[in-house]
């Protein structure tokens, strides 16, 4: 059992986790399909496992409370569970370094291709597309999903050393606060 200095010092970082993913992306804002959200949170979920959902939520809250509580912002609930779980399954896999860098980019860069695809439901239901539509709506962004892909592929090199810095920290902190 988690003390409560222990839950109220997670909670803390949680929400500095979550402000940080979203000031980084409002910072990106104007580029397209670059963004260094997919790679916090995938670092974020190696090394907190299934607590990393609070800080994804709590961006997710954040965002859409800076960007607004509107349709195109309802994916965000689900959108970053595909990644959260990718790498929930492919962290608990004994590999060495050598290995794990090149799978984490890998995953990361099929979740930035397949963003659009991911979605487009809502976008679906919203405005009442058919499957032809849909189809036309993710292929129409599939240009900026390219970039989006290349963009974590590349910076999903960082996911290993970030998810290792983190883990220190907290192990550090928990050192210090026996």
């Amino acid at each position: 059992m988690r003390s409560s200095s222990h839950k109220l010092r997670d909670l803390t970082v949680f929400a500095l986790l979550a402000a940080t993913i979203l000031a980084l992306q409002i910072v990106l804002y104007g580029i397209p399909g670059v963004q260094f959200n997919g790679l916090l949170i995938s670092a974020i979920t190696v090394a907190y496992g299934k607590r990393a959902l609070i800080p994804i939520y709590v961006y997710v809250l954040l965002y859409c409370f800076f960007y607004g509580f509107v349709i195109w912002n309802l994916p965000y609930f689900y959108i970053w569970l595909p990644l959260w779980g990718g790498f929930m399954l492919v962290s608990r896999i004994k590999l060495s370094k050598k290995f794990k860098v090149p799978l984490f980019m890998l995953l990361s860069g099929l979740f930035g291709l397949s963003f659009g695809a991911l979605y487009a439901p809502v976008q679906a239901v919203f405005f009442s597309l058919n499957l032809k539509q849909t189809l036309a709506w993710v292929i129409a962004g599939f240009p900026t999903d390219v970039i989006h892909a290349v963009n974590n592929f590349f910076t999903g090199i960082l996911i290993v050393p970030l998810s290792e810095l983190l883990i220190k920290l907290d192990s550090l902190n928990n050192r210090s606060s026996l």
